[in-house]
Protein backbone atom coordinates (compact mmCIF):
# COMPACT_ATOMS: atom_id res chain seq x y z
CA UNK A 1 0.00 0.00 0.00
CA UNK A 2 1.50 3.40 -0.63
CA UNK A 3 1.36 5.83 2.09
CA UNK A 4 -0.26 9.19 1.86
CA UNK A 5 2.20 12.13 2.60
CA UNK A 6 2.27 15.94 2.09
CA UNK A 7 4.25 17.44 -0.19
CA UNK A 8 7.19 18.90 1.03
CA UNK A 9 7.71 22.50 0.76
CA UNK A 10 9.78 24.62 -1.97
CA UNK A 11 13.72 23.57 -1.43
CA UNK A 12 13.19 21.01 1.24
CA UNK A 13 15.84 18.23 1.00
CA UNK A 14 13.86 14.73 -0.22
CA UNK A 15 13.01 12.27 2.15
CA UNK A 16 16.16 10.27 1.64
CA UNK A 17 18.26 12.19 2.41
CA UNK A 18 17.68 12.84 5.92
CA UNK A 19 20.55 11.22 6.90
CA UNK A 20 22.68 13.31 5.22
CA UNK A 21 25.60 12.13 2.99
CA UNK A 22 27.42 9.06 4.07
CA UNK A 23 31.26 9.26 5.04
CA UNK A 24 32.46 6.83 2.33
CA UNK A 25 36.29 5.58 1.84
CA UNK A 26 36.31 6.21 -1.73
CA UNK A 27 35.11 9.34 -4.01
CA UNK A 28 31.29 9.21 -4.39
CA UNK A 29 31.24 8.16 -8.10
CA UNK A 30 33.41 4.95 -7.30
CA UNK A 31 31.32 4.36 -4.34
CA UNK A 32 28.29 4.56 -6.62
CA UNK A 33 29.80 2.11 -9.15
CA UNK A 34 30.26 0.12 -6.03
CA UNK A 35 26.69 -0.14 -4.88
CA UNK A 36 25.43 -0.81 -8.52
CA UNK A 37 28.17 -3.61 -8.45
CA UNK A 38 26.81 -4.90 -5.79
CA UNK A 39 23.44 -4.78 -6.84
CA UNK A 40 24.55 -7.04 -9.71
CA UNK A 41 26.16 -9.66 -7.50
CA UNK A 42 23.04 -9.92 -5.61
CA UNK A 43 20.17 -10.20 -8.34
CA UNK A 44 22.54 -12.61 -10.06
CA UNK A 45 22.73 -14.51 -6.58
CA UNK A 46 19.20 -14.37 -5.97
CA UNK A 47 18.13 -15.31 -9.93
CA UNK A 48 20.37 -18.89 -9.18
CA UNK A 49 18.94 -19.51 -5.79
CA UNK A 50 15.29 -18.92 -7.59
CA UNK A 51 16.28 -21.78 -10.46
CA UNK A 52 17.77 -24.30 -8.28
CA UNK A 53 14.89 -24.54 -6.12
CA UNK A 54 12.89 -25.13 -9.68
CA UNK A 55 15.47 -27.36 -10.74
CA UNK A 56 15.82 -29.90 -7.75
CA UNK A 57 11.90 -29.61 -6.94
CA UNK A 58 11.51 -30.85 -10.38
CA UNK A 59 13.71 -33.57 -9.66
CA UNK A 60 12.71 -34.41 -6.44
CA UNK A 61 9.01 -33.95 -6.82
CA UNK A 62 8.51 -33.87 -10.46
CA UNK A 63 6.13 -31.96 -12.63
CA UNK A 64 8.16 -29.24 -13.34
CA UNK A 65 5.52 -26.87 -14.25
CA UNK A 66 3.87 -27.18 -11.20
CA UNK A 67 7.24 -26.80 -9.06
CA UNK A 68 8.19 -23.30 -11.72
CA UNK A 69 4.32 -21.91 -10.67
CA UNK A 70 4.88 -22.95 -7.02
CA UNK A 71 8.33 -20.90 -6.49
CA UNK A 72 7.88 -18.44 -9.06
CA UNK A 73 4.75 -17.38 -7.36
CA UNK A 74 5.02 -17.50 -3.77
CA UNK A 75 8.78 -16.39 -4.34
CA UNK A 76 7.27 -12.96 -6.02
CA UNK A 77 4.59 -12.96 -3.52
CA UNK A 78 7.07 -13.01 -0.96
CA UNK A 79 9.05 -10.14 -2.37
CA UNK A 80 6.55 -7.86 -2.44
CA UNK A 81 6.32 -8.02 1.38
CA UNK A 82 9.71 -8.25 2.11
CA UNK A 83 10.16 -5.05 0.11
CA UNK A 84 7.19 -3.73 2.53
CA UNK A 85 9.25 -4.81 5.86
CA UNK A 86 11.90 -3.68 4.60
CA UNK A 87 10.77 0.04 5.03
CA UNK A 88 11.58 0.18 9.11
CA UNK A 89 15.19 -0.40 8.22
CA UNK A 90 15.87 2.27 6.15
CA UNK A 91 16.87 4.60 8.66
CA UNK A 92 20.09 1.56 9.83
CA UNK A 93 20.38 0.34 5.91
CA UNK A 94 23.66 -0.38 5.95
CA UNK A 95 23.46 -2.90 9.01
CA UNK A 96 20.09 -3.89 7.83
CA UNK A 97 21.37 -4.82 4.04
CA UNK A 98 24.33 -6.66 5.62
CA UNK A 99 22.11 -8.59 7.95
CA UNK A 100 19.78 -9.49 5.09
CA UNK A 101 22.38 -10.76 3.11
CA UNK A 102 24.59 -12.77 5.61
CA UNK A 103 21.20 -14.45 5.90
CA UNK A 104 20.41 -14.94 2.59
CA UNK A 105 23.47 -16.09 1.90
CA UNK A 106 22.97 -18.74 4.48
CA UNK A 107 19.43 -20.22 3.70
CA UNK A 108 19.73 -19.63 -0.24
CA UNK A 109 23.26 -21.55 -0.23
CA UNK A 110 21.84 -24.75 2.29
CA UNK A 111 18.42 -24.80 0.61
CA UNK A 112 19.44 -27.70 -1.69
CA UNK A 113 20.98 -29.47 0.41
CA UNK A 114 18.18 -29.34 2.91
CA UNK A 115 15.39 -30.07 0.64
CA UNK A 116 17.89 -33.19 -0.86
CA UNK A 117 17.99 -34.30 2.96
CA UNK A 118 14.48 -34.50 3.44
CA UNK A 119 13.48 -36.17 0.20
CA UNK A 120 15.92 -38.22 1.24
CA UNK A 121 15.63 -39.58 4.38
CA UNK A 122 12.03 -38.59 5.00
CA UNK A 123 10.34 -39.26 1.71
CA UNK A 124 9.63 -42.81 2.43
CA UNK A 125 8.12 -42.70 5.61
CA UNK A 126 4.36 -41.72 4.03
CA UNK A 127 2.12 -39.76 5.58
CA UNK A 128 2.29 -36.15 6.05
CA UNK A 129 6.18 -36.96 5.93
CA UNK A 130 5.96 -37.90 2.23
CA UNK A 131 5.22 -34.27 1.45
CA UNK A 132 8.00 -32.95 3.16
CA UNK A 133 10.13 -31.76 0.50
CA UNK A 134 6.93 -30.23 -0.63
CA UNK A 135 6.46 -27.83 2.20
CA UNK A 136 10.03 -27.56 2.75
CA UNK A 137 9.98 -25.74 -1.48
CA UNK A 138 7.17 -23.57 -0.06
CA UNK A 139 9.23 -22.40 3.26
CA UNK A 140 12.60 -21.65 1.08
CA UNK A 141 10.65 -19.97 -1.77
CA UNK A 142 8.96 -18.08 0.59
CA UNK A 143 11.84 -16.82 3.13
CA UNK A 144 14.56 -16.55 0.31
CA UNK A 145 11.95 -14.13 -1.54
CA UNK A 146 11.01 -12.02 2.14
CA UNK A 147 15.26 -11.38 1.59
CA UNK A 148 15.03 -10.45 -1.98
CA UNK A 149 12.96 -8.15 -1.50
CA UNK A 150 14.44 -6.74 1.54
CA UNK A 151 17.27 -5.49 -0.55
CA UNK A 152 15.83 -3.01 -2.99
CA UNK A 153 14.83 -0.38 -0.57
CA UNK A 154 17.95 -0.74 1.08
CA UNK A 155 20.00 -0.49 -1.47
CA UNK A 156 17.77 2.77 -3.08
CA UNK A 157 18.53 4.26 0.35
CA UNK A 158 22.30 3.00 0.18
CA UNK A 159 22.71 4.49 -3.08
CA UNK A 160 20.85 7.83 -2.78
CA UNK A 161 22.82 8.25 0.16
CA UNK A 162 25.95 8.67 -1.61
CA UNK A 163 24.72 11.31 -4.47
CA UNK A 164 21.90 12.70 -4.40
CA UNK A 165 19.73 12.25 -7.51
CA UNK A 166 15.87 11.88 -8.50
CA UNK A 167 14.32 8.66 -7.32
CA UNK A 168 13.44 8.09 -11.29
CA UNK A 169 16.93 8.08 -12.10
CA UNK A 170 18.39 6.66 -9.54
CA UNK A 171 15.10 3.30 -9.87
CA UNK A 172 16.33 3.12 -13.49
CA UNK A 173 20.13 2.11 -12.40
CA UNK A 174 19.45 0.64 -9.81
CA UNK A 175 16.88 -1.82 -11.91
CA UNK A 176 19.67 -2.16 -14.94
CA UNK A 177 21.99 -3.13 -12.89
CA UNK A 178 19.61 -5.78 -10.88
CA UNK A 179 18.27 -7.18 -14.30
CA UNK A 180 22.09 -7.46 -15.93
CA UNK A 181 22.63 -9.40 -12.76
CA UNK A 182 19.49 -11.89 -13.04
CA UNK A 183 20.52 -11.95 -16.72
CA UNK A 184 23.65 -13.53 -15.72
CA UNK A 185 22.56 -15.41 -13.05
CA UNK A 186 20.17 -17.06 -15.19
CA UNK A 187 22.79 -18.15 -18.08
CA UNK A 188 25.54 -18.97 -15.13
CA UNK A 189 23.05 -21.44 -13.51
CA UNK A 190 22.39 -24.04 -16.55
CA UNK A 191 25.75 -23.48 -18.54
CA UNK A 192 28.56 -23.10 -15.71
CA UNK A 193 27.24 -23.98 -12.56
CA UNK A 194 25.19 -27.28 -12.79
CA UNK A 195 27.43 -28.91 -15.18
CA UNK A 196 30.89 -28.11 -13.95
CA UNK A 197 30.03 -28.05 -9.59
CA UNK A 198 26.42 -29.89 -9.62
CA UNK A 199 23.26 -28.45 -7.74
CA UNK A 200 24.38 -28.78 -4.18
CA UNK A 201 28.16 -27.00 -4.75
CA UNK A 202 26.78 -24.61 -7.17
CA UNK A 203 24.03 -23.61 -4.10
CA UNK A 204 26.70 -23.38 -2.02
CA UNK A 205 29.17 -21.44 -4.19
CA UNK A 206 26.70 -18.85 -5.02
CA UNK A 207 25.95 -18.38 -1.09
CA UNK A 208 29.48 -17.95 -0.85
CA UNK A 209 29.65 -15.06 -3.47
CA UNK A 210 26.43 -13.48 -1.63
CA UNK A 211 28.09 -13.39 1.74
CA UNK A 212 31.81 -11.81 0.28
CA UNK A 213 29.47 -9.33 -1.93
CA UNK A 214 27.12 -8.17 0.60
CA UNK A 215 29.81 -8.13 3.56
CA UNK A 216 32.41 -6.55 1.67
CA UNK A 217 29.63 -3.39 0.60
CA UNK A 218 28.71 -2.75 4.00
CA UNK A 219 31.92 -3.34 5.87
CA UNK A 220 34.10 -1.69 3.07
CA UNK A 221 32.38 0.82 1.68
CA UNK A 222 29.65 1.69 4.21
CA UNK A 223 31.89 0.78 8.19
CA UNK A 224 31.61 4.37 9.11
CA UNK A 225 28.09 4.41 9.03
CA UNK A 226 28.40 1.36 11.31
CA UNK A 227 28.71 1.44 15.36
CA UNK A 228 31.31 -0.50 16.48
CA UNK A 229 29.22 -3.06 17.87
CA UNK A 230 27.52 -3.33 14.60
CA UNK A 231 30.42 -3.58 12.47
CA UNK A 232 31.96 -6.75 14.85
CA UNK A 233 28.21 -8.44 14.70
CA UNK A 234 28.33 -8.53 11.23
CA UNK A 235 31.45 -9.41 10.60
CA UNK A 236 31.24 -12.46 12.77
CA UNK A 237 27.81 -13.11 11.16
CA UNK A 238 29.14 -13.44 7.70
CA UNK A 239 32.24 -15.15 9.28
CA UNK A 240 30.34 -17.69 10.71
CA UNK A 241 28.06 -17.82 7.64
CA UNK A 242 30.99 -18.77 5.30
CA UNK A 243 32.45 -21.14 7.79
CA UNK A 244 29.08 -22.83 7.81
CA UNK A 245 29.05 -22.92 4.17
CA UNK A 246 32.78 -23.91 3.67
CA UNK A 247 32.04 -26.47 5.67
CA UNK A 248 29.19 -27.99 3.83
CA UNK A 249 31.15 -28.02 0.59
CA UNK A 250 34.12 -29.62 2.26
CA UNK A 251 31.56 -32.54 3.02
CA UNK A 252 29.31 -32.32 -0.06
CA UNK A 253 30.23 -35.59 -1.50
CA UNK A 254 29.73 -37.55 1.99
CA UNK A 255 26.37 -36.14 2.18
CA UNK A 256 25.27 -37.12 -1.41
CA UNK A 257 26.81 -40.49 -0.52
CA UNK A 258 25.30 -40.87 2.58
CA UNK A 259 21.18 -39.52 0.66
CA UNK A 260 21.58 -41.92 -2.20
CA UNK A 261 22.73 -45.13 -0.17
CA UNK A 262 19.34 -43.04 2.01
CA UNK A 263 17.09 -43.53 -1.49
CA UNK A 264 18.71 -45.98 -3.24
CA UNK A 265 19.74 -48.56 -0.37
CA UNK A 266 23.37 -49.72 0.38
CA UNK A 267 24.34 -51.00 -3.19
CA UNK A 268 24.48 -47.86 -5.33
CA UNK A 269 27.63 -49.39 -8.17
CA UNK A 270 27.21 -46.35 -10.49
CA UNK A 271 25.84 -42.63 -9.85
CA UNK A 272 26.77 -39.79 -12.63
CA UNK A 273 24.89 -36.62 -14.11
CA UNK A 274 25.17 -36.77 -17.76
CA UNK A 275 24.48 -33.81 -19.77
CA UNK A 276 20.55 -35.16 -19.61
CA UNK A 277 19.77 -36.51 -16.23
CA UNK A 278 21.18 -38.27 -13.38
CA UNK A 279 21.99 -42.16 -13.62
CA UNK A 280 21.98 -44.72 -11.16
CA UNK A 281 22.73 -48.30 -11.06
CA UNK A 282 22.48 -50.25 -8.41
CA UNK A 283 22.98 -53.94 -7.34
CA UNK A 284 23.56 -56.49 -10.22
CA UNK A 285 26.12 -58.34 -8.41
CA UNK A 286 26.02 -61.19 -5.92
CA UNK A 287 22.84 -62.35 -6.77
CA UNK A 288 21.45 -58.79 -6.09
CA UNK A 289 18.77 -57.82 -8.63
CA UNK A 290 19.58 -54.79 -10.94
CA UNK A 291 17.80 -51.52 -10.58
CA UNK A 292 18.10 -48.54 -12.98
CA UNK A 293 17.29 -44.84 -11.89
CA UNK A 294 16.83 -42.07 -14.11
CA UNK A 295 16.88 -38.53 -12.26
CA UNK A 296 15.35 -40.65 -9.04
CA UNK A 297 12.65 -42.42 -10.64
CA UNK A 298 13.05 -46.42 -11.07
CA UNK A 299 13.25 -47.46 -15.10
CA UNK A 300 13.93 -51.12 -14.63
CA UNK A 301 14.15 -53.49 -11.04
CA UNK A 302 15.90 -56.62 -12.54
CA UNK A 303 13.15 -58.29 -10.55
CA UNK A 304 10.28 -58.21 -12.88
CA UNK A 305 11.81 -55.83 -15.63
CA UNK A 306 11.26 -59.24 -18.21
CA UNK A 307 7.17 -58.56 -17.55
CA UNK A 308 7.49 -55.21 -18.53
CA UNK A 309 9.58 -55.75 -21.53
CA UNK A 310 8.06 -59.02 -22.80
CA UNK A 311 4.81 -57.21 -22.95
CA UNK A 312 5.82 -53.99 -24.27
CA UNK A 313 7.74 -56.04 -27.71
CA UNK A 314 6.05 -59.40 -28.38
CA UNK A 315 2.63 -58.56 -29.05
CA UNK A 316 3.89 -55.61 -31.71
CA UNK A 317 5.88 -58.17 -33.51
CA UNK A 318 3.42 -60.25 -34.69
CA UNK A 319 3.55 -59.46 -38.49
CA UNK A 320 6.46 -58.21 -40.82
CA UNK A 321 9.23 -56.80 -38.17
CA UNK A 322 11.64 -56.90 -40.49
CA UNK A 323 12.80 -53.47 -39.36
CA UNK A 324 12.51 -52.58 -36.15
CA UNK A 325 12.28 -48.75 -34.43
CA UNK A 326 13.31 -48.26 -30.59
CA UNK A 327 12.43 -44.53 -29.16
CA UNK A 328 14.00 -44.66 -26.10
CA UNK A 329 15.30 -47.75 -24.33
CA UNK A 330 18.70 -47.09 -24.31
CA UNK A 331 19.21 -50.11 -21.28
CA UNK A 332 19.10 -52.76 -24.33
CA UNK A 333 16.51 -54.43 -23.01
CA UNK A 334 13.41 -53.69 -25.49
CA UNK A 335 15.97 -54.79 -28.18
CA UNK A 336 16.99 -58.04 -26.51
CA UNK A 337 13.39 -58.62 -26.51
CA UNK A 338 13.11 -58.01 -30.21
CA UNK A 339 16.14 -59.75 -31.50
CA UNK A 340 14.80 -62.74 -30.34
CA UNK A 341 12.53 -63.17 -33.29
CA UNK A 342 13.69 -64.83 -36.61
CA UNK A 343 13.56 -62.67 -39.68
CA UNK A 344 14.48 -59.20 -37.55
CA UNK A 345 17.10 -57.62 -40.03
CA UNK A 346 17.61 -53.68 -38.83
CA UNK A 347 16.76 -52.10 -35.17
CA UNK A 348 17.27 -48.85 -34.65
CA UNK A 349 17.41 -47.43 -31.28
CA UNK A 350 16.97 -43.71 -30.77
CA UNK A 351 18.11 -42.47 -27.10
CA UNK A 352 18.81 -38.86 -25.76
CA UNK A 353 20.84 -40.25 -23.15
CA UNK A 354 24.86 -41.16 -24.71
CA UNK A 355 25.82 -42.53 -21.28
CA UNK A 356 22.62 -44.38 -20.76
CA UNK A 357 23.74 -46.19 -24.18
CA UNK A 358 27.58 -46.67 -22.63
CA UNK A 359 26.41 -48.70 -19.69
CA UNK A 360 24.28 -50.94 -21.35
CA UNK A 361 27.17 -51.47 -23.31
CA UNK A 362 29.65 -52.04 -20.99
CA UNK A 363 28.55 -52.32 -17.60
CA UNK A 364 28.71 -56.27 -16.77
CA UNK A 365 25.48 -56.67 -14.61
CA UNK A 366 23.56 -54.35 -17.28
CA UNK A 367 25.00 -56.36 -20.31
CA UNK A 368 24.55 -59.62 -19.15
CA UNK A 369 20.63 -58.17 -18.68
CA UNK A 370 20.28 -57.54 -21.76
CA UNK A 371 21.74 -60.42 -23.63
CA UNK A 372 24.94 -57.97 -25.02
CA UNK A 373 22.23 -56.18 -27.30
CA UNK A 374 24.67 -53.74 -28.81
CA UNK A 375 27.14 -56.17 -29.95
CA UNK A 376 24.33 -57.71 -32.54
CA UNK A 377 25.65 -55.85 -35.67
CA UNK A 378 21.81 -55.50 -36.58
CA UNK A 379 21.09 -52.83 -33.67
CA UNK A 380 22.18 -49.65 -34.86
CA UNK A 381 21.99 -46.54 -32.04
CA UNK A 382 21.91 -42.73 -32.50
CA UNK A 383 22.05 -40.49 -29.33
CA UNK A 384 19.20 -38.08 -30.37
CA UNK A 385 15.62 -36.81 -29.38
CA UNK A 386 13.04 -39.11 -30.37
CA UNK A 387 10.84 -36.02 -31.69
CA UNK A 388 13.84 -34.73 -33.20
CA UNK A 389 14.73 -37.32 -34.88
CA UNK A 390 11.56 -38.85 -36.22
CA UNK A 391 10.68 -35.08 -37.84
CA UNK A 392 13.41 -35.75 -39.85
CA UNK A 393 13.50 -39.53 -40.78
CA UNK A 394 13.24 -40.94 -44.25
CA UNK A 395 13.05 -44.68 -43.22
CA UNK A 396 9.87 -46.72 -42.58
CA UNK A 397 9.42 -49.38 -40.17
CA UNK A 398 7.25 -52.41 -40.07
CA UNK A 399 7.59 -51.77 -35.96
CA UNK A 400 8.08 -48.95 -33.73
CA UNK A 401 8.33 -49.20 -29.93
CA UNK A 402 8.04 -46.40 -27.85
CA UNK A 403 10.10 -46.97 -24.53
CA UNK A 404 10.07 -44.02 -22.94
CA UNK A 405 8.88 -42.82 -19.51
CA UNK A 406 5.46 -42.37 -17.91
CA UNK A 407 3.74 -39.34 -19.05
CA UNK A 408 2.83 -38.06 -16.09
CA UNK A 409 6.35 -36.42 -16.38
CA UNK A 410 6.37 -33.65 -17.48
CA UNK A 411 9.85 -33.62 -19.45
CA UNK A 412 8.08 -36.78 -21.06
CA UNK A 413 4.50 -35.05 -22.64
CA UNK A 414 5.56 -34.17 -26.12
CA UNK A 415 6.73 -37.58 -26.59
CA UNK A 416 3.30 -38.16 -25.58
CA UNK A 417 1.45 -35.49 -27.92
CA UNK A 418 -0.61 -35.96 -30.80
CA UNK A 419 2.25 -34.28 -32.85
CA UNK A 420 4.75 -36.70 -31.70
CA UNK A 421 2.52 -39.98 -32.80
CA UNK A 422 1.82 -38.10 -35.80
CA UNK A 423 5.07 -38.12 -36.97
CA UNK A 424 5.48 -42.15 -35.98
CA UNK A 425 2.68 -43.01 -37.97
CA UNK A 426 4.38 -41.20 -41.00
CA UNK A 427 7.74 -43.72 -40.10
CA UNK A 428 5.06 -46.83 -40.19
CA UNK A 429 5.31 -49.11 -43.56
CA UNK A 430 2.36 -50.07 -44.81
CA UNK A 431 0.93 -52.90 -41.85
CA UNK A 432 3.26 -51.68 -39.41
CA UNK A 433 2.65 -51.35 -35.73
CA UNK A 434 3.46 -48.67 -33.26
CA UNK A 435 3.37 -49.92 -29.73
CA UNK A 436 3.47 -47.19 -26.96
CA UNK A 437 4.29 -47.83 -22.86
CA UNK A 438 1.42 -45.60 -21.37
CA UNK A 439 2.13 -45.38 -17.93
CA UNK A 440 0.48 -47.49 -14.70
CA UNK A 441 -3.37 -48.22 -15.98
CA UNK A 442 -4.48 -48.65 -12.05
CA UNK A 443 -2.65 -45.41 -10.81
CA UNK A 444 -3.10 -42.85 -13.55
CA UNK A 445 -6.29 -44.27 -15.60
CA UNK A 446 -6.71 -40.71 -17.12
CA UNK A 447 -3.02 -40.24 -18.16
CA UNK A 448 -3.18 -43.55 -19.62
CA UNK A 449 -6.94 -43.26 -21.73
CA UNK A 450 -5.67 -40.03 -22.80
CA UNK A 451 -2.58 -41.46 -24.56
CA UNK A 452 -5.37 -43.72 -26.13
CA UNK A 453 -7.64 -40.55 -27.58
CA UNK A 454 -3.91 -38.76 -28.67
CA UNK A 455 -2.88 -41.91 -30.44
CA UNK A 456 -6.63 -42.12 -32.01
CA UNK A 457 -6.88 -38.38 -32.80
CA UNK A 458 -3.43 -39.44 -34.47
CA UNK A 459 -5.52 -41.13 -37.13
CA UNK A 460 -4.23 -44.62 -35.45
CA UNK A 461 -6.69 -47.54 -34.31
CA UNK A 462 -5.66 -48.19 -31.17
CA UNK A 463 -5.95 -51.61 -28.41
CA UNK A 464 -4.96 -51.08 -25.06
CA UNK A 465 -3.70 -53.71 -22.79
CA UNK A 466 -2.14 -53.87 -19.19
CA UNK A 467 0.20 -56.52 -17.43
CA UNK A 468 0.17 -57.10 -13.36
CA UNK A 469 2.51 -58.25 -11.39
CA UNK A 470 5.00 -55.13 -10.61
CA UNK A 471 7.50 -55.69 -7.93
CA UNK A 472 5.17 -54.05 -5.24
CA UNK A 473 8.54 -52.90 -3.63
CA UNK A 474 9.41 -49.83 -6.52
CA UNK A 475 7.19 -47.68 -8.71
CA UNK A 476 8.29 -46.32 -11.93
CA UNK A 477 7.57 -42.60 -12.95
CA UNK A 478 7.03 -39.22 -10.73
CA UNK A 479 5.88 -41.16 -7.52
CA UNK A 480 8.73 -43.32 -6.91
CA UNK A 481 8.42 -44.98 -3.61
CA UNK A 482 11.66 -47.24 -2.14
CA UNK A 483 10.90 -50.55 -0.06
CA UNK A 484 7.42 -49.28 1.08
CA UNK A 485 5.36 -49.15 -1.84
CA UNK A 486 3.68 -45.84 -0.47
CA UNK A 487 1.22 -45.47 -3.70
CA UNK A 488 3.61 -48.23 -5.52
CA UNK A 489 1.42 -48.43 -9.17
CA UNK A 490 0.65 -52.53 -9.59
CA UNK A 491 0.81 -52.67 -13.38
CA UNK A 492 1.98 -51.43 -16.76
CA UNK A 493 -0.04 -50.19 -19.00
CA UNK A 494 0.20 -50.23 -23.18
CA UNK A 495 -1.38 -49.07 -26.41
CA UNK A 496 -0.41 -50.82 -29.46
CA UNK A 497 -1.66 -49.11 -32.74
CA UNK A 498 -1.88 -48.84 -36.10
CA UNK A 499 -3.42 -47.52 -39.38
CA UNK A 500 -6.15 -50.22 -39.24
CA UNK A 501 -7.40 -52.99 -36.55
CA UNK A 502 -4.70 -54.94 -35.50
CA UNK A 503 -5.48 -58.31 -33.43
CA UNK A 504 -4.03 -58.14 -30.19
CA UNK A 505 -1.92 -61.71 -30.15
CA UNK A 506 1.41 -63.16 -29.72
CA UNK A 507 3.21 -64.22 -33.05
CA UNK A 508 2.66 -67.72 -33.78
CA UNK A 509 6.23 -68.53 -34.65
CA UNK A 510 7.83 -66.24 -31.32
CA UNK A 511 10.33 -67.09 -28.73
CA UNK A 512 8.98 -69.33 -25.92
CA UNK A 513 8.35 -66.19 -23.19
CA UNK A 514 9.38 -66.42 -19.31
CA UNK A 515 5.66 -64.94 -18.16
CA UNK A 516 3.48 -63.66 -21.36
CA UNK A 517 1.26 -66.38 -22.65
CA UNK A 518 -1.78 -65.71 -25.08
CA UNK A 519 -4.27 -66.15 -22.50
CA UNK A 520 -2.53 -64.51 -19.99
CA UNK A 521 -2.75 -61.36 -22.80
CA UNK A 522 -5.83 -61.77 -23.81
CA UNK A 523 -7.42 -61.29 -20.22
CA UNK A 524 -4.83 -58.61 -19.77
CA UNK A 525 -7.03 -56.92 -22.95
CA UNK A 526 -10.15 -57.37 -21.56
CA UNK A 527 -9.52 -56.22 -18.00
CA UNK A 528 -7.73 -52.38 -19.84
CA UNK A 529 -11.07 -52.20 -21.67
CA UNK A 530 -12.97 -52.61 -18.68
CA UNK A 531 -11.59 -49.22 -17.18
CA UNK A 532 -12.89 -47.52 -21.09
CA UNK A 533 -14.13 -43.81 -19.57
CA UNK A 534 -17.77 -43.33 -20.53
CA UNK A 535 -17.01 -39.98 -22.10
CA UNK A 536 -14.93 -39.89 -24.17
CA UNK A 537 -11.11 -37.95 -23.42
CA UNK A 538 -9.32 -35.29 -25.68
CA UNK A 539 -5.81 -35.68 -27.14
CA UNK A 540 -2.95 -34.43 -25.74
CA UNK A 541 -1.08 -32.10 -27.85
CA UNK A 542 2.36 -29.78 -27.82
CA UNK A 543 -0.23 -26.82 -26.96
CA UNK A 544 -2.40 -28.58 -24.82
CA UNK A 545 -0.66 -30.84 -22.72
CA UNK A 546 -3.41 -32.77 -20.74
CA UNK A 547 -1.66 -35.24 -18.58
CA UNK A 548 -0.97 -33.48 -15.28
CA UNK A 549 -5.19 -32.68 -15.71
Amino acid sequence: MIEPHAPAPPGAPPPWSVQGQARLPVRPGVGRFLVLAGVFVCAACGLVYELELVALASYLIGDSVTQASVVLSVMVFAMGVGSLAAKRLRPRAAAGFGAVEAALALVGGCSAMALYAVFAWTGGWGGLWADGSRWLLVAFSLAIGLLIGAEVPLLMELIQRIRRQDPGGAVADLFAADYVGALVGGLAFPFLLLPLLGQLTGALLTGTVNAVAGGALVLGLFRKDLTRRARWTLLVANVVVLGLLASAAVLVDDFERAARHAVYGGDVRVALRSGVQEVVLAGGTRGRPLHLFLDGRLRFSGRDEHRYHEALVHPAMNGPHARVLILGGGDGLAAREVLRHPGVRRVDVVEIDADVVRLARRDAALTALNHHAYDDPRVHEVTADAFTWLRGAASTYDVVVSDLPDPGITASTKLYSQEFYGLARRVLAPGGRLVVHAGPLAGRQRAFWTVDATLRAAGLRTTPYRVAGRDSGFAAGPDRTIGGSVGAPGDWGFVLAARSPEPLRLPASGPRLRTLTRAALAADALAADRSRPHRPLAPSTLVHPRYSE
